[in-house]
């Protein structure tokens, strides 16, 4: 899920086809599309159809990230620094 997050926030306002995540990504169609459905649902995620591009191609779903899956993508991609709880032997 955080690799799908970090390339969508790479271009988070740009509508992103689901075979071109699947490129990016290097996730097999059939770990990606249950993962969009998945964070869609959970609502980091938004779909929508988007009409072909070119005469006899089929509408396909078009994905970007909401402010809620934004903000997780960036909070991953930027730990908030926690103290060690290791203790160094003397």
């Amino acid at each position: 899920m955080l690799l799908l997050l970090a390339a969508l926030a790479a271009r988070p306002q740009q509508w992103r086809h689901g075979y071109d995540l699947m490129k990016e990504t290097g996730l097999a169609s059939g770990t990606l599309y249950p993962l969009l459905i998945r964070i869609t649902e959970q609502g980091l995620i938004e779909a929508e159809w988007q009409e072909p591009a070119q005469i006899g191609r089929p509408a396909r779903h078009a994905y970007r990230l909401t402010a809620a899956g934004l903000a997780l993508a960036r909070e991953e991609a930027n730990p908030p620094l926690r103290p060690s709880t290791k203790v160094a032997l003397a």
